[in-house]
């Protein structure tokens, strides 16, 4: 799906993949901002930001700045852990340092990833529960109004037996960890959002019920767990949507997306 040029491209990092999109909507009061982080497997040659720039055209035309972040991927030089989770909390951060110059509201953030991308938005809405000796962790991360996950997966442990037909490859999971989840069993609860629960941060995970590459099912454990954890989180699903156009603006999740980021950013306090 076509694009538009964002309004302003801006380095979060000194890697050339550490940069993000921002598209900014028209008028003067302070600007809501969703982030948004691609998927592709965490693997560059299958995705960048470009593949979630419909959707922030979309959130520009619907009053909302958008965030598109951009971070390092397999195999990458710094890719993999830490680095690709330790670029999305830098870049979600990064927002402090722009928000005085484009009027964006930090009161009223909220992240929203696709795939391998609704992983690490999970991730992000996470950050505040990482154990302080965590390479992963800072002080004070970014608060976050709501996290939207369009069928990326809570539980990597979990996702491992799946890997191979969501991925194409048997051992993605494990490259992008350095290690399977009985030798870094750490890492694996650091960055699944499914042990760092509750989160204390409103969940919706939005997914195509004829998705065969991130089955249902992880949406609903997931869900599942979160709310017997006290957290409020939901899982919408939509009909005949499949994997990738759970993403596009122009199916049919669109309105039920646009209405989840409006609703989970309200009015501000």
């Amino acid at each position: 799906m076509p694009s538009h040029p964002a309004d302003h491209r801006i380095a979060y990092g000194e890697d050339p993949n550490q940069f993000g999109d921002l598209r900014l909507p028209a008028g003067t009061a302070l600007h809501p901002v969703v982030i948004l982080i691609h998927g592709g497997c965490w693997k560059e040659k299958y995705a960048t930001l470009r593949d979630l720039a419909p959707m922030a055209d979309a959130l520009k035309a619907a009053g909302v700045a958008s965030w598109n972040i951009e971070y390092r991927r397999l195999p990458q030089p710094g890719s993999g852990w830490p680095g690709t989770y330790q670029d999305v909390g830098r870049a979600v951060d990064h927002l402090r340092a722009v928000a005085g110059a484009h009027r964006l509201d930090l009161r009223r953030v909220v992240v929203l990833g696709h795939s391998a991308g609704g992983h690490l938005a999970l991730f992000a809405a996470a950050r505040h529960r990482l154990p302080a000796g965590s390479p992963l962790h800072v002080a004070d991360p970014l608060p976050l109004k709501g996290a939207i996950n369009l069928a990326g997966v809570g539980d990597m442990a979990a996702f491992i037996p799946a890997q191979a037909t969501g991925c194409r490859d048997a051992a993605v999971v494990e490259t992008l960890l350095g290690g399977s989840p009985a030798v870094v069993p750490e890492r694996y609860a650091q960055v699944s959002a499914i042990r760092r629960l509750p989160l204390a941060t409103p969940q919706v995970l939005i997914w195509g019920r004829e998705d065969a590459m991130t089955p249902l099912k992880f949406g609903e454990d997931y869900v599942a767990a979160a709310r017997r954890a006290g957290d409020d989180a939901r899982l919408a699903v939509v009909p005949s949507l499949g994997h990738f156009e759970i993403a596009d603006p122009a199916s049919s999740a669109w309105p039920i997306v646009r209405q989840t980021v409006q609703s989970l950013l309200g009015a501000g306090p």
